[in-house]
């Protein structure tokens, strides 16, 4: 499989204080990295680095064979590539949930109106939401929500897709549909880097397990060994630390 994102390097400070360190690792097409590691590890940081939330101090990002340099004008056209889904589902309240999803390919990407909204229909209806159209956010659940979050972001077409614990903030019986939906992306070959505690997904969606603590990556292996054989002592306290 071709290389999509290389990330060669990365460090990240706020101030004196160091989050990240010497972060380096890559993303094959069509497979599915999951960040792992306790609270504060770095996991959200070194996700929003790779979407220009997050400025990073040194190192390099390579997306699609091409050097990132970093500036506003640049991440502002990348993040059409490269989807993200939050677990503060962003809506804008004031807009329908099909005025949300429109937002972005027709004011950003200058696609027609019609053909625009066809997709968003389709998307809409894979993840049961096409009688939604015309509600308001208000008018949803947290899952329905995060439903609609995640179609907006597929809507521009991304050749990568980054999230950053979607379930967190939900009902644990909203939790499943939001996670057969990000799991029926991996099936269809969707590019995707995933920071969750859902460990049972984690191990069925992972080909490859960054495990990180103190913003330091202290294990790289592919998804079936971390879950059966962790290389570190760390990692294997932190499966036990975990139900499921």
């Amino acid at each position: 499989m071709a290389e999509l994102l290389k990330v060669e390097h990365l460090e990240k400070s706020y101030g004196d204080k160091q989050v990240l360190h010497d972060i380096c690792f890559d993303v094959a097409e069509g497979s599915v990295v999951v960040l792992l590691g306790p609270s504060g590890s770095g996991k959200s940081t070194l996700i929003r680095c790779l979407n220009g939330l997050e400025e990073f101090q040194s190192g390099s990002i390579v997306f699609n064979g091409k050097p990132v340099q970093p500036s506003q004008k640049v991440w502002r056209r990348l993040r059409q590539e490269i989807g993200m889904v939050f677990q503060s589902y962003d809506l804008f309240p004031n807009l329908t949930v099909m005025e949300n999803i429109l937002l972005g390919p027709v004011k950003v990407q200058k696609r027609k109106k019609d053909e625009a909204a066809k997709q968003a229909l389709s998307l809409l209806k894979e993840v049961g939401m096409e009688q939604y159209a015309a509600a308001y956010p208000r008018e949803l659940s947290g899952g329905q929500k995060q439903r609609v979050a995640i179609v907006r972001a597929l809507e521009l077409n991304p050749k990568l897709m980054l999230f950053d614990e979607v379930t967190a903030s939900l009902d644990p019986e909203m939790v499943r549909g939001v996670l057969e939906i990000i799991l029926r992306l991996a099936k269809n070959n969707m590019t995707m880097i995933v920071v969750t505690h859902e460990m049972n997904f984690a191990r069925q969606i992972a080909d490859k397990i960054l495990f990180l603590e103190d913003g330091n990556i202290l294990e790289q292996t592919a998804g079936n060994q971390f879950f059966t054989k962790p290389q570190t002592i760390r990692a294997q306290k932190f499966l036990e630390s975990m139900e499921f």
